[in-house]
Formats: structure tokens, sequence, C-alpha cells
């Protein structure tokens, strides 16, 4: 399965997924125009691909400065994915990093979205 990096630009985050890592990683600001066009691939395409045969340990590292709605909602589907890879007794370790109490607030909401537990890191 092929990785994805995307470098980060004004509206859109880096992405990094990187299959033979076991490596998801979201840094930047998410205020795309297309929130669909931009995150569909990453996680109806690339996230089910690697779901089929995950690493044994999978980190997610979310660094995210700014997001709009749109892009909340993907974040969260992205999440309930995530959330499937215990399941496969395979480990997942998710490291929230914030800036602020808001940015704080929104780690805890996705963490209790996806009982998966967060290691929250101020950034």
């Amino acid at each position: 399965m092929e990785n994805i990096l995307i470098e980060a630009t004004s509206r859109t985050p880096y992405v990094n997924f990187d299959s033979n890592k076991g490596l998801l990683e979201i840094k930047g600001r998410a205020i795309p125009e297309n929130a669909l066009g931009f995150f569909q691939p990453l996680i109806y395409d690339w996230l089910d691909e690697y779901l089929e045969n995950p690493q044994d340990e999978t980190t997610v590292n979310i660094e995210l400065e700014y997001f709009n709605t749109s892009s909340s909602l993907w974040i969260s589907k992205l999440f309930k994915k995530v959330a499937l890879i215990p399941t496969l007794d395979k480990k997942v370790i998710v490291n929230w990093y914030y800036m602020d109490e808001d940015n704080f607030e929104e780690g805890k909401d996705y963490e209790e979205i996806s009982n998966l537990p967060f290691n929250m890191i101020k950034a």
C-alpha cells in the first residue's frame, strides 16, 4: 500500500500516513474549501485499506492549531475508524497536541467519541 505525504498549505494540514511505520500524522490548519475532497481519500480509501492489515502498533499524532466544522466531522470519522484497530488485537497510541484550553477540550471530545485513551500533550 502506498504511503501518503501531503505538505501543508495555508488551508490544509501536513499529512503523513505511513503504513510501514503504523503512523498517522496530521498537523497544521484544516480549513480546506473542499473537506470531502481532502479527507475522503485519507479516511475512506487509505485508512480502510490500512485496517485490512494494520501494524501491531499504530501511532496517531494530531497537532491541529485550527480546524473548521467540516474538518472536525472528518476528524471524528478518522477516530471512529482508528478505534477499530484494537478490535483486531492491535495497539493504538493517540497523541493529541493542544495549543490552548479549547483545543484541549476538543481532544477530550474525540477521546470520548472514540473510546481510545489520548495522550494530551501541550504543544
